[in-house]
Formats: structure tokens, C-alpha cells, sequence
């Protein structure tokens, strides 16, 4: 089913709902900008305002949130795609972490709470700085030991789903697909990629033997939005893009949050931020610990998120994101360059990681 086709079914599988749900069909409905995955998002405005649990005064908007099968290219194979929001979401609302609530979910429909339009990343891009980023940034960080206290549970398939080797070798394919061809060209990107599946193979390996915590999986600035429930509350984080939570290591949320392309953030508040959130996590690691996992898995999910950039340019011709290279190739190469010391797969990854140009432009 193409796009197009695909937009006006969800059209009308929203009205339906909310014609169940609220009494009437919507107002209006207003498609939410895409991102790199299939699933979609409506803004729905309510032919009148209604009573909904947990607000104090009547909701004029929804999100409708509409599945769609997934691309299996953005996952490892045998894989299978990411579960249902129910009733992951349940539990972590459950838990007093802060997620959208939900009217209705049938059908790979749901019906959320209006969180708005101002994610942290929107606030940082229109200005937000100084002790106020600091602020931001450190309410979301501890989020993360609240998350990783949510206690396991047989009918969430989040515990059941972990970061593993498949998923890191995935990571390695995916870096020498996109990635290496664009940086070095066809004949060196060969020879490089088996240097790049060593390195995440060891890197597996390292990550194997850590303690596995709730995780978020997607915990960057972009979804995480300023919102106030109430009139009479501030406004506060919430989580949204739930769905694809697994078992990771301690570290993985806060290098989604802290070395997000996205968003530059002064390197002495993530050294700040780090310290703070690894005392404050369940686990708490030993410092030199914390590091070597944060730094490893910072290669292995920026060179993926790079290697998805460059994908989206060159197959869906989506260009959105080239301007995130530069920043997402600086990152790999800080990190290689504090990692190579480590490992002489890791050295080896580092000379690799060296060439690839700070710039949106093939060589």
C-alpha cells in the first residue's frame, strides 16, 4: 500500500474511532510530520471539548496514533517488529512515569493525549540555554533511574526483548552498508567492514556481561515534550515513542539523551549530567565502568543513526537529516578515539572511524 492510500485509510479508520469513543466524528484532522519509521500520527480536534480521566478541564485535541506494518530492513532478521503500546504504557503510567494517557487503542489505532508540539529538542533549538537546559536535561536523566526500577513483568513483551548480538551485528551491517561506501568509497568500504563487525562484535561481547535495566531505546530530545496536564501545574517531560522499550545496559537511555545528533549539549553538563545520573542508577556502576559502556555503546548507536541519515538520503531520497552528519561523525569520532586504547579491534575501528568527512558530501 502506498503512502498516499495509506494516509486517507487511517483517515478514516481515526474517524470511526472517535466517533466511537467521543460521540461524534472529529472536527478536523491534521497529519503529523513523519519521521523515519512507518507508523503515523493525527492531530485530532474534537467536534466538542470532552471529559477525559486525569484532566481538570475538558480536551479540545487528541493524537491518533495508526500502526503500520513494519519496514524489516530497520530491524535484524528474525526480529519481529516492535509490540503493541498496551500495556507497556499502562504499567509505566502505573510506575508514575510520565506518558501520555490513552482513550482508546483497537485495531492499531489509538487515541493519546495532546502532548503538544514542543519537544526538549524544539526548546534547545528556540533558545532554551544556560541553567535552564541544565535544568531540562537533568529532570530527564532522572527519569532514567525510575525506568529502571519498573519491575519485570510476564505480560509486557518489553522484558522480553533485549539489546543482544544480533542487534549489535545489525548496528555493524548497517555502518557498512551506508556508511562506509559514502565515507571511503566501494573498494576501501570492503576491506573496512570486516574491521567494523569485529569491533561491534567485541563491543557485544562487553555489553553481554552488563546488568540489563529497562530502556526507553529512543530516549532523545525529540521525545521527550514540555507538557502541563493541568492548568494550574507546571509543565513537565513526557515520554512519548514508548513502544520499542527492551533490556539494555544501564548506559543506553543516557547516550540516546546525551549524545543525541540532534542536539549539541556543552561536553562539561554531559560530563555533569553522567556523574549524577550514574550515581543515582540502580546498578550504579564504578565510574571507569559507566565510561567504557557509555563510550562503546555511543559508537554503536551513532554509527547506526548515521548509517540511517545517509540511507534515507540515498533510498526514500529524504534529506532531512544530512544536516545531522556532521555532528553525528564528530561524535563517532570522539568516542573511537577514547575507545581505541582498549582493544586493538577497537584501534582498528578508530582509523576507520577517522576518515569518515565531518560533511554531508560523498567522496
Amino acid at each position: 500500500m502506498d503512502d498516499d492510500t495509506f494516509q486517507t485509510n487511517s483517515r478514516a479508520r481515526v474517524e470511526a474511532l472517535v466517533a466511537t469513543r467521543f460521540g461524534a466524528p472529529p472536527a478536523r484532522l491534521e497529519a503529523v510530520p513523519a519521521g523515519l519509521g512507518t507508523r503515523r500520527f493525527f492531530r485530532v480536534w474534537l467536534a466538542a471539548p470532552a471529559l477525559v480521566p486525569d484532566a481538570d478541564a475538558p480536551v479540545q485535541s487528541i493524537v491518533a496514533r495508526v500502526e503500520r506494518e513494519e519496514d524489516p530492513s530497520l530491524r535484524p532478521a528474525g526480529i519481529p517488529p516492535e509490540p503493541a503500546l498496551e500495556p507497556l504504557r499502562s504499567v509505566l503510567e502505573e510506575c508514575g512515569l510520565p506518558v501520555p494517557a490513552c482513550y482508546a487503542d483497537e485495531a492499531g489505532v489509538a487515541l493519546l493525549e495532546d502532548v503538544g508540539d514542543t519537544s526538549l529538542e524544539a526548546a534547545v533549538l528556540a533558545g532554551l540555554s544556560g541553567d535552564a537546559l541544565a535544568a531540562r536535561y537533568r529532570e530527564a536523566c532522572m527519569l532514567l533511574p525510575l525506568l529502571q526500577r519498573v519491575a519485570p513483568r510476564d505480560d509486557v513483551p518489553a522484558f522480553t526483548r533485549r539489546l543482544d548480538e544480533p542487534l549489535f551485528r545489525y548496528k555493524a551491517e548497517q555502518l557498512a552498508r551506508w556508511t562506509l561506501p559514502w565515507a571511503l568509497g566501494t573498494q576501501a568500504a570492503e576491506s573496512a567492514a570486516r574491521a567494523v563487525r569485529e569491533a561491534f562484535a567485541w563491543i557485544a561481547e562487553e555489553c553481554r556481561r552488563a546488568p540489563l535495566r529497562l530502556s526507553h531505546r529512543d530516549y532523545k530530545a525529540a521525545n521527550l515534550h514540555l507538557h502541563a496536564r493541568r492548568p494550574t501545574e507546571p509543565d513537565r517531560l513526557v515520554m512519548i515513542d514508548i513502544q520499542g522499550a527492551f533490556l539494555a545496559p544501564p548506559e543506553y537511555d543516557l547516550v540516546c539523551l546525551l549524545r543525541d545528533s540532534h542536539v549539541a549539549l556543552p561536553e562539561p553538563l554531559v560530563a555533569e549530567l553522567c556523574e549524577e545520573t550514574r550515581r543515582a542508577l540502580p546498578d550504579a556502576p564504578e565510574p571507569a565502568v559507566f565510561d567504557r559502556r557509555f563510550t562503546l555503546l555511543t559508537l554503536t548507536r551513532n554509527g547506526k543513526d548515521l548509517s540511517r541519515y545517509l540511507y534515507a538520503a540515498q533510498v526514500r531520497n529524504d534529506e532531512r537529516y544530512l544536516r545531522l552528519v556532521p555532528r553525528a561523525v564528530a561524535t563517532l569520532k570522539a568516542a573511537a578515539s577514547h575507545a581505541a586504547g582498549w582493544d586493538s579491534r577497537l584501534a582498528r575501528l578508530e582509523q576507520i572511524v577517522s576518515m569518515l568527512p565531518e560533511s554531508t558530501c560523498a567522496r
